[in-house]
């Protein structure tokens, strides 16, 4: 019972045995209050996966309360060595020196640091604390980087070199390491184009343009190993140049081998018919498909146009702006939610929209516990202002919290399809059932109201009808074992015709053919090694290319088929997360600089980012949206005209001007032009 006596267990729920709760995340964790603590301090410590959700200012106290019990735990004799250590003549010569070095420092003139003769292990994790703050404002850095797995582990690097280190200069960074990462990421890309003579890749070209119609062209590759990023090309000058475009995917097609290239994945940014014509008719064995993650969104935003959601929408946004515009009401309203956001910053406007409606659901008693408090009844700033009365009136309507349900209803299931497709994973062949299941959700959800389930499946129908299908969806899902032997699919007999023109492309020649009916009949049928219980039981939970790779040998020539289409992405979504860093090294500023030293510098920083972004899929983490909330966002920005450096959605003409989240994607608050790598 001492135990329950612990400040860290209002951070967690106690469950049974020697089980917690984390309160932020919802992790379940064994071990009891001692995990928990290492969970919340996000140190990479004691096998503990650290947590996605906690606040900073909760980390800041736990990692003291750590730092605290590991001082009290050093032995008395421990604790005389060092101090006689400290009193040594030598060590307060050197002590004298640091100061000497320190007071050289602009920074330090302005921030001096006091040196007790005999600190002690708090106050050196104070001193280092504030020097690593001091470099973080000294050089404009954003804080999202102490989020970053790389920057514990340099700290811990460091730790173990002891006094005296001293860190690269800026030209061992910028020529030794710069060449040795760049190497390092080029031998892991070299061991991932090994497995494309099997599967095949996906080359993915990300446009981004903006408002000062910048056009850049990001190509990325996918396989079922890995996605590594290629190369940035700015396109500005010759965006609506079909030749100069076709031209340019031929080079990125050469360059990863015509024979190793299954799709290519484009958004409608680009001249999306002209360049796949091109495509299809220059090569004959590659596919040009949509980005299916671009066709959900485009779903969602016509969601949200829909007159009643809109007007929801609104309402919604009247208590968010009301609560993220007051400091004093946002401390409020997070003592009362539990330190959590009453809204969220989605990849995208729609996805935003959607995310922060759930969010706003699922704190509906809370908010409405906030709003009743004396707390707020007795606070001026904000209870006397007129959007107050505005945001209790809406807060404790029945028919306004009714609708919210609603929106969050129909959304979810499509949000779940873009999870599922973001996540780099090979999802081409699940994409059909993945839509059926999401528009079968309309239909029982609208049971008992015909003319709302045909206009959002109207809507749902246009886009897939106009934006994303492909006869490469099509035939992936026949091949699909977990589609295939489900008696409840009932679209295979209208994917068949489809399935055929692919195997046609595919096997171009009379004698690739050979038997091949013999073998998809023999699939089809669960003949031969198909029908084994190994094959059977591993039809819904293996990847579908791997059993096919494990399973298929009874139609060897359809096994090579599958294997390939099966290898495939559908979406470039899960990779739209380094716009910023492409923008600046695009901007005019950079145009002198040394173009090498620009590409390597963008290839290593894209594919780190890329292989931690990978890495993080086992915990618990919302591709769908980021940690910290878009303070420019129409969710919470009072006025209503945009911000000038906000970058247009990824998706060009399809979304407006305002589609972006310029807290992840724009300047930082300190500019556009700031230097990017010191360059």
């Amino acid at each position: 019972m001492v135990r329950e006596k612990d400040v860290c267990w209002e951070y967690a729920e106690k469950l049974d045995g020697n089980k917690v709760r984390c309160k932020f995340c919802q992790r379940v964790l064994n071990g009891g209050i001692s995990r928990l603590k290492h969970h919340l301090s996000r140190f990479p410590s004691k096998g503990v996966n650290p947590c996605s959700k906690v606040r900073d200012d909760v980390t800041d106290r736990v990692r003291g309360i750590i730092a605290s019990k590991e001082e009290v735990k050093e032995t008395s004799s421990a604790k005389k060595q060092k101090i006689a250590e400290v009193k040594s003549p030598s060590n307060l010569s050197a002590s004298k020196a640091l100061v000497s070095l320190d007071a050289a420092s602009p920074v330090m003139k302005i921030f001096p640091t006091g040196h007790p003769m005999t600190p002690s292990s708090t106050n050196n994790q104070e001193i280092a604390e504030r020097s690593i703050a001091l470099f973080f404002f000294e050089n404009k850095l954003d804080f999202s980087v102490a989020r970053s797995s790389s920057y514990q582990l340099m700290i811990d690097a460091i730790a173990k070199c002891g006094p005296g280190f001293t860190g690269p200069s800026a030209e061992t960074l910028k020529t030794i390491w710069l060449e040795r990462m760049k190497s390092e990421v080029g031998l892991q890309t070299k061991d991932v184009e090994k497995e494309w003579a099997t599967t095949g890749c996906t080359i993915l070209a990300d446009t981004w343009t903006d408002y000062k119609s910048k056009a850049i062209i990001n190509f990325l590759v996918s396989s079922p190993s890995r996605t590594f990023f290629h190369k940035s090309v700015d396109a500005s000058a010759y965006f609506k140049n079909t030749k100069w475009l076709a031209d340019l995917f031929d080079s990125v097609i050469q360059e990863f081998g015509p024979e190793n290239v299954v799709q290519i994945i484009m958004d409608s940014s680009v001249n999306y018919t002209v360049i796949a014509n091109h495509i299809v008719q220059s090569y004959g064995t590659i596919f040009v498909s949509p980005c299916a993650s671009q066709c959900l969104n485009l779903i969602l935003e016509e969601f949200s146009k829909v007159d009643w959601i809109s007007r929801c929408i609104l309402q919604a946004q009247t208590i968010s702006k009301l609560i993220y515009n007051n400091a004093s009401l946002l401390d409020l309203t997070k003592k009362y939610t539990g330190g959590q956001e009453l809204i969220r910053t989605g990849i995208t406007k729609s996805v935003s929209t959607f995310l922060s409606l759930q969010s706003m659901l699922k704190l509906r008693t809370r908010l409405k516990n906030m709003f009743h408090s004396h707390e707020y009844a007795s606070n001026t700033s904000y209870a006397n202002k007129p959007q107050s009365l505005s945001c209790i009136t809406i807060a404790e309507d029945g028919d306004f919290w009714r609708t919210v349900e609603e929106c969050v209803a129909i959304s979810e299931p499509f949000l779940k399809v873009l999870r599922e497709i973001s996540e780099g994973k090979p999802t081409v062949g699940s994409i059909y059932e993945l839509m059926t299941r999401a528009k079968e959700s309309i239909r029982t959800y609208y049971i008992m109201d015909e003319n709302k389930c045909k206009k959002f499946l109207d809507i749902v129908d246009k886009k897939w009808r106009d934006q994303l299908h492909s006869p490469l969806h099509a035939a992936a899902a026949f091949l699909n074992p977990s589609i295939q032997y489900n008696p409840e699919i009932k679209f295979i007999s209208s994917i068949k015709e489809d399935f055929f023109n692919v195997l046609e492309k595919l096997l171009p020649v009379p004698d690739m053919r050979r038997d091949i009916t013999n073998q998809i009949y023999t699939f089809t049928k669960a003949h031969g090694m198909f029908g084994c219980s190994l094959a059977k039981e591993a039809r819904n939970t293996v990847a579908p290319w791997l059993w096919w790779e494990q399973y298929g040998d009874s139609a060897p020539g359809l096994q090579r088929v599958a294997i390939r289409i099966l290898s495939q992405v559908c979406s470039t979504f899960s990779f739209h997360r380094q716009w910023s860093t492409i923008r600046q090294i695009h901007s005019e500023k950079r145009n002198k600089i040394d173009r090498e030293t620009l590409n390597d510098l963008v290839y290593i920083n894209y594919n780190l980012k890329l292989a931690r972004q990978m890495s993080a899929k086992s915990s618990e983490v919302d591709l769908l949206q980021f940690d910290d909330i878009d303070m420019t966002s129409e969710w919470v920005e009072e006025n209503e005209t945009a911000s000038p450096t906000q970058w247009l959605d990824r998706f060009g003409p399809a979304l407006d001007g305002n589609d972006l989240n310029t807290r992840q994607f724009g300047s930082s608050i300190f500019g556009a032009n700031d230097p990017i790598f010191g360059l």
